[in-house]
């Protein structure tokens, strides 16, 4: 997934978050109800979340320097962690300490039609905003098994914002319900426990997504599909007798560090490493383009 796919995918919920935002905010102080007042945090928490991952982006394409000579590609891991710890404590804790309160002193919702009109608007801008990110997620797909993908995927851009769209579904449906619920059989208290279900959605999503980001600022491997082909190109060459290793690093969604340890034929001249080494360096990068730093070593394997 390139740089603008993640763009268009950041923008389209960005636009459609704010318009939600300033319609539930509304919508909230005007029937009282909490559970709308939980869902217009929830798309302003997501409004300055995709912000902060539009901005991660810009900071990841700094060119290396001096001071960070691989670069500034785990920018975008660093403020996709961010996110994650605003969802986590603005997000679910204002739905949670809001829903408590409600139930500990419970008021009527007012105009009830009114949040019925505005969340199924909602649900709507919500489900495109979802099927751009999930459209855009299924395009770089790399396992058919959804989960499987995400915990491989190295853009958390996508996932981040695919993780918040559902998030935002779910909560929209807990709010129809909790609302619904409260004015069948008119006990308000059910208002407030759907804000707390919606916190409890928005505290789930953090921790999935602070769980990813912990992962990628640690240092992701490649794909074995990458290393596979690495090893491939390095076997194949007559020069080489043994891999030691194969160590990857992604630096970024498209920027992947490689280190290899190769045992070279020890009748072969220094001229002819240099020239295998040359050859695999170039075919790597044709063959992978993520690729983008490579540093091979000439090593005994019984060293």
């Amino acid at each position: 997934m390139s740089a603008h796919g993640s763009k268009k995918v950041i923008y389209a919920a960005l636009i459609g978050n704010f318009l939600i935002a300033i319609t539930k905010s509304a919508a909230a102080v005007f029937t009282n109800s909490s559970a709308m007042l939980s869902e217009s945090i929830h798309s302003i928490v997501d409004c300055g979340n995709q912000g902060l991952l539009l901005y991660g982006i810009k900071k990841s394409k700094k060119p290396a320097d001096k001071a960070h000579p691989f670069g500034y590609g785990m920018e975008l891991y660093f403020w996709t962690f961010v996110v994650a710890i605003l969802i986590f404590a603005v997000g679910a804790g204002v739905s949670l300490y809001e829903g408590i309160t409600k139930v500990i002193s419970p008021h009527p919702v007012t105009d009830i039609y009114i949040n019925y009109i505005v969340l199924g608007f909602a649900v709507i801008f919500e489900g495109v905003a979802w099927f751009i990110a999930y459209k855009a997620f299924k395009a770089s797909q790399t396992d058919p098994s959804l989960l499987t993908s995400i915990l491989r995927s190295k853009d958390p851009t996508i996932f981040t914002v695919l993780f918040e769209d559902t998030a935002a579904l779910l909560g929209l449906l807990t709010a129809l319900i909790g609302l619904f619920l409260g004015e069948l059989l008119g006990i308000p208290e059910f208002d407030g426990i759907a804000s707390i279900v919606i916190g409890l959605i928005l505290a789930s999503t953090a921790i999935l997504l602070a769980y990813e980001s912990k992962g990628l600022l640690l240092g992701e491997a490649a794909s074995e599909a990458v290393i596979n082909t690495v090893q491939e190109i390095a076997i194949a060459k007559q020069e080489i007798i043994a891999i030691n290793e194969t160590l990857t690093m992604h630096m970024g969604p498209q920027d992947v560090l490689l280190n290899l340890s190769l045992d070279f034929k020890d009748d072969i001249s220094a001229a002819d490493v240099e020239r295998a080494v040359s050859e695999m360096e170039r075919e790597i990068k044709i063959r992978l383009p993520e690729i983008t730093r490579i540093f091979i070593e000439a090593q005994s394997r019984y060293r």
